[in-house]
């Protein structure tokens, strides 16, 4: 006994529970039985051509071929393959498999164990899946879980998200939660609190609030306006973070600025301006511009091409200033290498060299050698020894005591 029900072309038919197949022409309306309406199909339901059910449905299986609404809930048993056309679910939608040519719109839940759609996908309530492919956009207004996001265009989701793998094409904005990998050729945003392994953007990235994770990669710039915690930070152009940055190392071609504390375990290496707030610490500090600083500490080095400018100053086992660099500060390390040219106010150190032509405020050190053609403002204390080049102008007679100010 065949139990298929075949419905003719724009016609309208009320069905309540289908024992078998369920095939729907071109234009056809169907609606169903019971309060919320619904039409349970025990096989497959295939559409021909435009479809609209007025009710909820329930199958093994729907195949679609041009647009098909369904203006309640779907729930289907294993796939849903949708071909030249667009399909709504204006309720939830439940599947194991979805197969989409167009365009994919739910305006509840969406859950399902892979969803394919060839254009867009718009979910106007949460998002569980295992895999997500999209070829255009994907937007999403409630939580998005999922093992990976794959977008061709852009991705915006309105709520909190949990990803393991997030690979977007364009541009991309969540609303916060837990991503382990982020790889976005375009643009990346976070509104809210966000918890990462790895960001890798082509372009920007900005994120909002307390963040924490691991290693960032950017190619131009990174703006957080919150707190972030990470391993390594890589930016091609610039960095802003308005509060506090603790991390690993930080590796930048341009610009650094922090509003709070800036504290590494690694290295600072900035190919521009590092400008810092409050207090900057490091391992190393390498800026190839200017360093600005409430005080600037390294537990090893800190090279600056250009200028250093701090309140409380700047200390490290070496110091090393550029030629025609410029210092507002006292540096304090236990070798200080003053360039060519340069100008430094207070010097404390072990070993105390001043190139040709620098100037300084005061040195007090154990070993003290000024080149020619510098000039000291200030007096110069020393306990070991002191070497002068030709045509060095002193303020002071030098002082060799025995005991060194702190």
């Amino acid at each position: 006994m065949d139990n298929r029900i075949s419905v003719p072309a724009r016609s309208t038919i009320t069905l309540g529970v289908v024992e078998g197949d369920l095939v729907v022409n071109e234009g056809a309306l169907i609606k169903g039985t019971g309060f919320p309406p619904i039409v349970k199909v025990l096989g497959s339901i295939k559409c021909k051509g435009r479809t609209t059910f007025e009710c909820s449905l329930s199958a093994d299986s729907l195949e679609t071929e041009e647009d098909t609404t369904i203006q309640g809930d779907l729930e289907v048993r294993s796939e849903v393959r949708a071909e030249d056309g667009r399909l709504e679910v204006q309720g939830k939608m439940t599947a194991k498999q979805i197969d989409v040519d167009e365009a994919l719109c739910v305006g509840k839940d969406l859950a399902a164990e892979e969803i394919d759609v060839g254009g867009a996908l718009r979910v106007d309530g949460n998002v569980k899946a295992e895999t997500i492919d999209v070829g255009g956009s994907f937007k999403a207004r409630g939580t998005v879980e999922t093992e990976r996001v794959d977008v061709g265009g852009s991705l915006s989701i309105e709520s909190k998200v949990s990803i393991a793998k997030l690979d977007i094409g364009g541009a991309a904005r969540v609303a916060g939660g837990r991503i382990g990998e982020v790889d976005v050729g375009g643009s990346f945003e976070s509104t809210a609190e966000l918890e990462f392994d790895e960001i890798e953007v082509g372009g920007a990235v900005r994120l909002m609030n307390k963040n924490k994770g691991g290693i960032i990669n950017v190619g131009g710039s990174l703006r957080v306006e919150g707190d972030l915690e990470f391993k390594e930070i890589d930016v091609g152009g610039k960095v802003g973070i308005t509060g506090l940055a603790d991390g690993g190392k930080i590796d930048v071609g341009g610009k650094v600025e922090v509003g709070g504390p800036l504290k590494l375990s690694g290295d600072l290496e900035v190919g521009g301006i590092a400008r810092v707030d409050k207090e900057a610490s490091a391992e190393n500090i390498e800026i190839g511009g200017a360093l600005q600083a409430q005080k600037a500490t390294a537990r090893n080095r800190v090279e600056v091409g250009g200028s250093i400018r701090t309140h409380e100053g700047t200390t490290a086992s070496y110091i090393e200033i550029g030629n025609r660099g410029e210092v507002r500060g006292s540096l304090k390390a236990q070798e200080v290498v003053i360039g060519k040219d340069a100008d430094a106010e207070d010097i404390h150190g072990g070993r105390v060299l001043l190139r040709k032509g620098a100037h300084a405020s005061n040195i007090y050190a154990e070993y003290i050698t000024i080149e020619s053609h510098c000039s000291i403002s200030g007096e110069i204390q020393y306990t070991k020894e002191l070497r002068t080049g030709d045509r060095v102008s002193l303020y002071k007679p030098p002082q060799r005591v025995t005991n060194l100010p702190s």
